[in-house]
C-alpha cells in the first residue's frame, strides 16, 4: 500500500519532464519565426518597414550612413558577410548593396535571418524594397551566394523630433541554421539555385 503513492508520484514526474522537454524542442524549433514575426507586428528592436518603391531624393536632401553588420548563430556554420561596410545615402534614395553567404560543409543547409537596425529608434524611417530576409535561404555544399537588400531612409527621418540628429545607421542580420529543414540533392539544388555558384 505504501509503495502506490510513490510509483505515482514518479510517473507524474516522468510525464511532467517529458512534457516539458517536448515544450522546450518546440519552443526551439519555432523560436526565429516567431521572434520575427512579434518584431514585424510590434515594430520591437529596431525592426524595419517595408514598401514597394523608394519616394526619391530631393536635391538638397541629407546625407545618412549606413553600415552594415553580419553574424551567425551559434551552431551556424555558414560564412556570412556585407560586401560592402557603408554607403552614404541621400535620405529618400533607393540603395541596393550585398550580402555574402557560404557554406563550407558537405551538406546542404537552410538558414533563416533576423534583422534589426540601431539606433532603435529609427526603425520606422528604414524601408526594405526587398531582402534575402524575407524568405528562407537553401545553399549547397561548398556553394556561395550574394545576396541583395534593397532599401531607403525615409525623409521623415529628420522631421521626427525623436530621430532628427541620427546621422548613421546599422543594419544588423543573424543568420540561424533551420534545424530538421527539408532538402533536396545536389543535382536539384544546382539546377534550381539560379545565383549560386559552387
Amino acid at each position: 500500500m505504501t509503495g502506490t503513492p510513490k510509483f505515482n508520484g514518479k510517473r507524474v514526474t516522468v510525464l511532467f519532464i517529458v512534457f516539458a522537454l517536448t515544450c522546450m524542442t518546440a519552443l526551439t524549433a519555432g523560436a526565429v519565426p516567431l521572434y520575427r514575426l512579434f518584431c514585424q507586428v510590434t515594430g520591437y528592436g529596431g525592426t524595419t518597414s517595408t514598401a514597394a518603391v523608394a519616394p526619391g531624393a530631393a536635391d538638397d536632401a541629407q546625407f545618412v550612413t549606413v553600415r552594415f553588420n553580419a553574424d551567425t548563430a551559434r551552431g551556424m556554420p555558414w560564412e556570412f558577410k556585407p560586401m560592402r561596410l557603408e554607403v552614404k545615402a541621400r535620405l529618400g534614395e533607393q540603395i541596393t548593396v550585398f550580402y555574402e553567404a557560404s557554406n563550407p560543409t558537405d551538406r546542404a543547409i537552410t538558414g533563416t535571418s533576423t534583422y534589426n537596425v540601431t539606433p532603435l529608434k529609427v526603425g520606422e524611417y528604414f524601408a526594405k524594397i526587398d531582402c534575402f530576409c524575407f524568405t528562407e535561404q537553401l545553399l549547397a555544399p561548398g556553394a556561395q551566394v550574394a545576396m541583395p537588400v534593397t532599401f531607403f531612409v525615409d525623409p521623415e527621418l529628420v522631421i521626427d523630433p525623436e530621430t532628427s540628429e541620427v546621422r548613421t545607421i546599422t543594419l544588423s542580420y543573424t543568420f540561424f541554421e533551420m534545424v530538421g529543414a527539408e532538402t533536396t540533392t545536389n543535382a536539384a539544388l544546382e539546377t534550381s539555385a539560379g545565383a549560386v555558384t559552387n
